[in-house]
């Protein structure tokens, strides 16, 4: 039999490996560099790729949340305190804070189900960005291994196993920006101990919010290597406090009440903590993990101000007090059938959310006035998953992979009747939902520098488990309809890769999705709203040119068309707070004599607001700059965020709010403004 040599990238968990197929097996692992990483034979569609820290190192990050906009055509915005999830979009999806885009951090589910704010809440702020060692990502619901939230795609970010030196970094900037960094590691038990520590703080450019962000992030992990397997041990604790400038109506503006830095209400704000324990056994073969999450959060947040309450205000309080645990379990295997490599992977995944605590509460200056709805969740899922991948030619291969997802819901009331005299028992039960997705994807190699792809794929998102038992809503006693548990989606995807080695790395990609029609659970206010079966398709083009030794190019452009399926002639179709185009390029320089630097420019399209699309927002551009000067064991750099002071909006919304001066209600646009110029200087000494 002769020698088989077939190189896997494991997109999702794992490091990436090299294995050698015949009789005998062995392993390397090499080094992610990112962007230059030729994934030609490896990834599924064109949209797919890697992204390492040498890029990340280069980037001005504003907020941790920024890092998921290295997935090309994503835009991670805020609408409220730093210490709060980042809003995103991405293929024509509103994701609101994380629903309908998987992300993981070494192994462990970032979103939330069943959350207190939102349904997928996926809060960037626990991960260290020093930490990073790669991040990759995919897009469509064309793979196995991801399952719930994972319509628009995925990401996966794998954290450092160690470092060559100890890392001690301080940070300083407008607006009381002070930050903290060590990062070392030590030989420890015949592996390896990785200690991390971040402490930030942050006031914020509010002309009467001051935010006092409070932030302190702690991470150890533990790696030990045998011959050709890795264990590892990871304890990540983090917890935040913070206050909060939300959007504001424009017309506050208008009238002078405020100015565009200014609040409505200034008690707003949040804090939160989330601690995990995590450990991850891989072989050659077999790849195992588990986790266990702590997870608390309480957010004070008055979009509407005094439209439902005149006298106290609208003011609302979310809580949410969980454990998360769960765990993958996988095999992978190869053979040959019929002179055919054959690539194969078996999985199983549990996932269970034991939520004690979950309430929303009306509130004046973060004290509890009233309970609107509060219960006990218990939401598990049970997945398995298998995947094939053949090698019919040289040139022609394919994957063909099925996934079937088992979840349960048990809501029980913790409060007999709310403020309103709702009997909240009347919400409380069980439901049980399964759904079976089939994926497949052909990839043709014309040459070591272009290929070919087509994939095709069924996925979902599961609902809040709030939603899957309502009968009332809990402000009016009016009769609620219950949401699907599981909402399905369906979408195709056809590509093409070219990668000429030092040089270019460039990928199109032409895609269409369907989501099913579905009713929302709204965590704002405790009830469930209408939302029509929606279909998006866009094209998206990635290219990264590496001018010289010295200097690399990147531009990302991604186009989308987004609509509801509309039911009756005439129905207005737009889906409000979709972003129809994104371009985001940048120049990174290097000049070899110790300076080193960056540029990156986002804009993003105007949205329409509304179904009808008669009102929409204006489009957002910003500009953000990095220069440093890395002399022998010292980094020193220059952040300059927001450069051409852009007064752009970072998010707007149309909806109905009342000021304290109004005696009736008005329709507004409500927004959130670009934070102006603000520059931080970072200092990070290898010891």
């Amino acid at each position: 039999m002769n020698t088989l040599r077939i190189k896997t990238i494991c997109i999702v968990f794992t490091c990436s490996v090299e294995a050698v197929h015949a009789h005998d097996y062995s392993f390397e692992t090499f080094t992610v560099i990112g962007r230059q990483t030729n994934l030609i034979g490896e990834a599924v569609n064109a949209s797919e790729g890697l992204v390492g820290q040498e890029e990340l190192g280069t980037r001005a990050l504003m907020r941790v949340g920024e890092v998921m906009e290295l997935v090309p055509g994503m835009v991670a915005t805020q609408h409220s305190g730093s210490g709060k999830a980042n809003q995103y979009f991405l293929r024509g999806f509103n994701l609101d804070h994380g629903v309908d885009f998987a992300t993981y951090i070494d192994g462990m589910p970032v979103n939330m189900r069943t959350h207190g704010h939102g349904q997928g809440y996926s809060d960037m702020n626990f991960l260290i960005p020093e930490m990073i060692d790669y991040m990759s990502y995919q897009k469509g619901p064309y793979f196995a291994e991801v399952g719930d939230f994972s319509s628009a795609g995925s990401a996966a970010i794998k954290t450092k196993i160690s470092v060559d030196n100890q890392l001690v970094g301080v940070s300083a900037g407008q607006n009381d920006y002070r930050r903290g960094l060590f990062i070392g590691s030590t030989p420890f038990d015949d592996g390896t101990l990785l200690a991390a520590v971040e402490i930030q703080y942050y006031d914020g450019p509010w002309k009467d919010v001051e935010e006092d962000v409070n932030k302190q992030n702690i991470q150890l992990k533990w790696t030990k290597d045998f011959d050709e397997s890795r264990l590892s041990l990871n304890m990540m604790s983090y917890q935040n406090e913070w206050n909060s400038a939300d959007q504001i109506p424009a017309r506050a503006v208008r009238q002078g009440l405020i100015d565009e830095l200014g609040s409505i209400d200034p008690t707003l704000g949040g804090e939160t903590s989330r601690f995990s324990l995590s450990g991850s056994f891989e072989t050659p073969h077999i790849t195992a993990q588990a986790y266990l999450i702590e997870y608390q959060m309480r957010l004070w947040s008055n979009f509407t101000y005094f439209l439902d309450d005149p006298q106290k205000g609208d003011q609302f309080e979310q809580e949410d007090n969980r454990y998360i645990y769960g765990g993958k379990f996988k095999l992978a295997e190869d053979f040959i059938l019929f002179e055919t490599l054959m690539a194969n992977t078996l999985g199983i995944e549990v996932r269970s959310d034991q939520i004690k605590d979950i309430g929303l509460y009306q509130a004046q200056r973060r004290q509890r006035l009233g309970v609107i709805r509060r219960d006990r969740v218990e939401q598990s899922s049970y997945s398995l998953f298998a995947q094939n991948e053949a090698m019919w030619t040289d040139e022609l291969s394919t994957v063909l992979s099925i996934r079937y997802d088992f979840h349960e819901f048990e809501v029980r009331p913790r409060e007999v009747n709310n403020q309103f005299g709702v009997a909240l028992t009347q919400n409380q039960g069980e439901k049980e939902d399964d759904i079976i997705s089939l994926k497949g994807s052909l990839r043709y190699q014309w040459s070591e520098a272009w290929e070919a792809y087509v994939s095709a794929g069924q996925g979902y998102h599961s609902n809040d488990a709030r939603g899957t038992t309502i009968q009332v809503d809990p402000r009016t006693g009016q009769s609620s309809q219950s949401v699907n548990p599981l909402v399905r989606s369906q979408g195709a995807e056809t590509g093409f890769r070219w990668f000429i080695e030092e040089t270019v790395n460039a990928s199109l990609s032409l895609w269409y999705l369907e989501l099913d029609s579905e009713l929302l659970f709204v965590g704002d206010s405790g009830g469930t709203e209408a939302s029509r079966a929606s279909k998006r398709r866009g094209v998206e083009l990635t290219t990264y040119y590496t001018i010289n030794q010295n200097w690399s190019f990147d531009l990302e452009y991604a186009n989308t068309h987004a609509r509801y399926q509309s039911s009756t002639a005439g129905e207005s179709d737009h889906i409000p707070g979709t972003v129809d185009e994104v371009i985001q390029f940048g120049f990174t320089g290097n000049s070899g004599t110790g300076w080193y630097g960056s540029s990156r420019f986002r804009y993003y399209s105007g949205r329409p607001l509304n179904e009808s699309g008669s009102v929409r927002s204006d489009s957002s551009s910003i500009l953000n700059l990095n220069i440093g000067f890395l002399y022998q064991d010292y980094d020193i750099s220059l952040a300059v965020f927001n450069a051409l002071d852009s007064q752009d909006h970072d998010i707007d919304y149309l909806y109905e709010s009342q000021l304290v001066t109004e005696s009736a209600p008005m329709e507004d646009l409500h927004y959130h403004i670009l934070e102006p110029r603000t520059i931080r200087i970072k200092f990070l000494g290898k010891f």
